[in-house]
């Protein structure tokens, strides 16, 4: 599989609010499949970015008494600050008001008015302002949505443009029949059984005159784009479709492997709006979508008026990037729900990062400066360990099975007992000081996509033969 043109994006956030734990857990784990992919030599394309339209945005830059691009720009900040205090290594942060994102949100729109899926009507329903989407009858719990119980759906009526999403029911069904556009396979079930159940024709713009802040639609000023038929454009603007000057757009998308990565409550817009989408505008599906869950925390969903909001810039600042990835990685599932609090937090970091790989990098390195030479390590055959549970987005067994070998380490530790060994048998103990030093290698090696600083610190210090500052420090 090395050497293939690899595609990763994530959803893009929404910038109506500060960054959330929901937020860091996808941009960690699709950081986590860009590294795990370069180092198996793919040549990888990582996007991430903000989505910065639409009526939430509009009214939440009226309650703040800004002006709606001071607003946007405020938040965009934000989340690339979020990005360097996670560390991703992204190759794109797209903007969906980007003047280049706009042009290809036009265009997109213009192709698929061509193929005839795109038609004015006049229209009356319910919408629901936090999911930036109307609402059907089926969708509403006692005439409010699931997903913002505590908001009033507004019941509108305007004429708008709408996309022939019926004229594809068939088409997303071959779509869905391939096993592995949807990870994990019961939201696959549950895309084919929303289709399966008829699609309705959707609204894609909205009256200027009541929301002024989106891209106007194309040879008609008096609408502007519906919010996420703007957004989801991202996911080939961001390549540089459709002039793709630079050729990434054929590379990666229409020649490469392309995967989204989102949240469980996304599979309506990512896997079947979107690949309508494309479908309209004669562009390659996605490959594979891998939905996500939810972290709550103390068993409810996080909000201030509960007061149990983790930031996750202020768990970065207390216990350091790595550490916050780390927790993401193993202590959160990959596709459930998972609760994560506080006190969690901190027990994690303290078991198994400061008394566990923190302690054992300490041990093994302190031996190593004491006993062996910078030559000892240069003659030093390095193990390559490959973590397999990453190729079915298993990043808490693929953690479970880095730490199998830290526990092994530490076992064999304190069993021979290598640092009583070196003082009776000072060659025996050499090399099984050399031998506890190519297994930290080893590990250090695979920690490399899920946690990259410090699998570089360990490396550097096995290079240098001498003990690294407390990579992980006891907390309060």
């Amino acid at each position: 599989m090395g050497g293939k043109p690899f595609y990763i994006t994530t959803t893009l956030p929404y910038v109506n609010a500060s960054p959330h734990m929901g937020h860091a857990l996808e941009f960690v784990q699709a950081d986590t499949l860009a590294r795990a992919r370069r180092a198996q030599g793919d040549e990888v394309f990582f996007s991430t970015g903000t989505d910065e339209h639409g009526q939430k945005i509009f009214e939440a830059a009226q309650r703040a008494g800004q002006s709606v691009q001071d607003y946007v720009d405020h938040y965009a900040t934000e989340f690339q600050k979020l990005g360097a205090a996670l560390d991703l290594s992204n190759d794109a942060f797209i903007r969906t008001t980007d003047p280049a994102h706009i042009k290809a949100a036009e265009n997109i729109w213009r192709r698929c008015e061509a193929g005839g899926d795109i038609y004015k009507k006049t229209y009356a329903g319910l919408y629901c302002v936090g999911c930036e989407s109307f609402k059907t009858e089926k969708e509403c719990e006692g005439g409010k949505c699931p997903l913002h119980p505590n908001a009033e759906l507004k019941e509108i009526s305007e004429e708008n443009y709408f996309f022939k999403f019926s004229n594809y029911q068939e088409r997303l069904l071959a779509y869905l029949e391939q096993p592995n556009v949807i990870t994990p396979e019961w939201r696959r079930i549950e895309a084919i059984n929303f289709v399966k159940g008829g699609l309705e024709d959707f609204s894609i713009s909205r009256e200027a005159s009541r929301l002024s802040w989106g891209i106007p639609t194309p040879d008609d000023e008096s609408q502007v784009m519906y919010v996420w038929f703007d957004a989801l454009t991202n996911y080939i603007s961001t390549l540089g479709w459709p002039k793709d000057v630079e050729g990434n757009f054929q590379k990666f998308w229409t020649d490469g492997q392309t995967l989204q990565v989102a949240g469980k409550d996304q599979v309506r817009f990512q896997s079947l709006m979107w690949q309508a989408m494309l479908m309209s505008a004669d562009i390659k599906n996605t490959d594979t979508v891998f939905y996500h869950g939810f972290i709550t925390s103390g068993g409810q969903k996080m909000s201030k008026s509960l007061g149990n909001v983790i930031n996750p810039l202020d768990l970065v600042e207390k216990y350091g990037t790595d550490a916050v990835r780390y927790i993401l990685l193993r202590h959160v599932s990959p596709t459930e729900d998972s609760d994560l609090t506080l006190d969690a937090v901190h027990e994690y970091y303290t078991a198994h990062l400061t008394n566990g790989l923190g302690n054992l990098i300490a041990r093994v390195m302190k031996l190593a400066e004491t006993h062996l030479e910078p030559s000892d390590i240069a003659r030093m055959e390095t193990p390559h360990v490959r973590v397999d549970a990453m190729d079915d987005f298993q990043f808490n067994k693929a953690m479970d099975f880095i730490w199998e070998h830290v526990t092994g380490l530490d076992e064999y530790i304190a069993s021979e007992k290598p640092f009583a060994v070196v003082k009776d048998e000072p060659e025996q103990g050499k090399e099984m000081i050399l031998s506890c030093i190519k297994q930290l290698h080893a590990i250090a090696t695979m920690l490399a996509p899920f946690m990259p600083q410090t699998s570089e610190k360990i490396l550097a210090a096995i290079k240098e033969n001498k003990k690294p500052e407390n990579l992980f420090p006891r907390k309060e």
